[in-house]
């Protein structure tokens, strides 16, 4: 009999090499017991390459990592975790893949996920590869010995992109889910983890486990299969030295514009100096904002409108301690879009901007009167460019979705009092709501999914009453 016929796309990338292979293993349908089916055709295969860790120093971590180490002692690692999902016949797909890293150590922590290449930094130009953060030159140099790893990390037009799980804990990974196919599932992932780590581990040692759903097309219907290992993956790394910290002032991602050692090779950094507007791609954090029923008012009315949002919005910066020489401002009538500075510390700026944002609200709308207005705001992090036109990156993109989501706007609607609604990915939250303790508990956890424009992002939305 012919072997099946096995669909190939042009989102494939180069294998996990035999050397960098940890080990292949085969998926099958659980039994309904807890284990896997043992007489069941397999789901599909997995290969697993051997985690890459390299040490990262503290003075290139964001601020608020960075005062972590001063009270624990504790040391940096960033993880590359790569896989490979094998090709399936035709008229089969992958809708869902799970990673999941479970490490032997439980003082060992996941403190910081990324999605992929854009929110750790990494981009693509003319020249190849570039960082446009600390860590990021510190992957691109640990992985110069995988060079086809650091591409996977790049996300292309059109995939799903993950969803981190388990952020601040030894069990962590990483979510593809595509149920509609608009997007599909890469099959050959690269996932990057900071890891923070007591200063007498030596080893990175734990277990990796899979898990997938493949949709079946049969007679016009689509059938389910999912798949599991039966036993997880074990793996044990040694962990490289710690290099010590340069004698050199704060890294430009802690905001003081100064590139860290070694930058030198990978080109000119993406900011100026003197901590100014970026000249190249950097990491930044994009806002959002929209006024509320803007088109309802009359020229006047809006026209009033238009002035107290500026006010409103460079007043919120301000309270935040941002340079307004040093943010991007795109005006948009009803609304505003703002790059702010890189390097900034989002622990301090997020919750300052969001307390100053309503103080702002409130001295508006008393002047309003009624004209008053409510806001929705989004926020994002991730690596963007500026061109001859505004800014381009995906999450300059993303927090416009956010922002214009049925949930928020549907949470808005709900909430009949003065105040604004916010809405930040699933990561930011991870990465600074949650670890901030920045009124965590007041933000409600969903999904915005948008089919129409292949968009679809796990979201945390709070509202926001103003003082009175």
């Amino acid at each position: 009999m012919a072997p099946p016929q096995v669909e190939t796309t042009d989102l494939d990338r180069p294998a996990i090499r035999p050397t960098d292979l940890l080990a292949s293993v085969t998926l099958y349908p659980p039994d309904g017991r807890g284990g896997t089916g043992s007489g069941a055709d397999p789901t599909a295969t997995v290969r697993c390459g051997r985690p890459l860790s390299y040490p990262v120093p503290a003075g290139d971590l964001p601020a608020p990592l960075r005062r972590r180490v001063g009270t624990t002692g504790e040391r940096y690692f960033g993880v590359l975790f790569a896989f490979d999902l094998a090709a399936l016949p035709v008229g089969h797909r992958y809708t869902t893949a799970r990673l999941q890293v479970g490490l032997a150590d439980p003082r060992i922590l996941a403190i910081r996920l990324d999605m992929d290449a854009d929110t750790l930094g990494l981009g693509y130009g003319p020249r190849g590869m570039f960082a446009a953060s600390d860590t990021a030159a510190r992957t691109i140099g640990a992985g110069a010995g995988r060079p086809d790893w650091l591409g996977r990390l790049l996300p292309r037009s059109g995939e799903a992109r993950p969803w981190p799980t388990g952020t601040q804990s030894h069990r962590f990974g990483w979510v593809y889910y595509d149920p509609d196919g608009n997007r599909p599932v890469p099959r050959n992932l690269v996932l990057h983890a900071l890891l923070a780590a007591p200063a007498e581990a030596a080893t990175l040692a734990g277990t990796i486990t899979v898990h997938v759903d493949v949709a079946r097309s049969l007679r016009g219907r689509r059938h389910p299969i999912p798949g599991d290992l039966r036993d997880a993956v074990p793996f044990v790394e040694p962990l490289p030295p710690a290099e010590p910290e340069p004698a050199e002032p704060e890294s430009a991602e802690s905001g003081t514009g100064t590139p860290a050692p070694g930058r030198a090779s990978l080109g000119a950094p993406p900011w100026e100096a003197g901590g100014g507007r970026p000249t190249a791609a950097a990491v930044r954090l994009c806002v959002a904002a929209d006024v509320e029923g803007y088109s309802r008012h009359g020229n006047a009315s809006a026209a009033r409108i238009q002035h107290h949002l500026v006010r409103m919005l460079a007043v919120a910066r301000s309270a935040a301690g941002l340079d307004e020489s040093a943010v991007d401002v795109q005006p948009q009538g009803d609304g505003q879009f703002a790059i702010l500075p890189a390097g900034i510390d989002e622990s301090v700026v997020i919750p300052e901007f969001l307390t100053g944002l309503g103080h702002a609200l409130a001295q508006a709308n008393s002047e309003l009167g009624d004209d008053r207005v409510r806001l929705r705001v989004a926020l994002h992090r991730g690596l963007v460019e500026p061109a001859p036109n505004g800014w381009v990156g995906t999450s300059a993109i993303a927090v416009h979705r956010l922002l214009d989501s049925p949930p928020v706007r549907a949470a808005l609607r709900a909430h009949t009092g003065g105040g604004f609604v916010v809405v930040v990915p699933d990561f930011l939250y991870q990465d600074v709501i949650l670890p901030g303790q920045m009124a965590a508990d007041d933000y409600t956890d969903v999904t915005v999914e948008l089919p129409e424009k292949n968009f679809v992002a796990r979201s945390w939305l709070r509202v926001c009453a103003v003082p009175h």
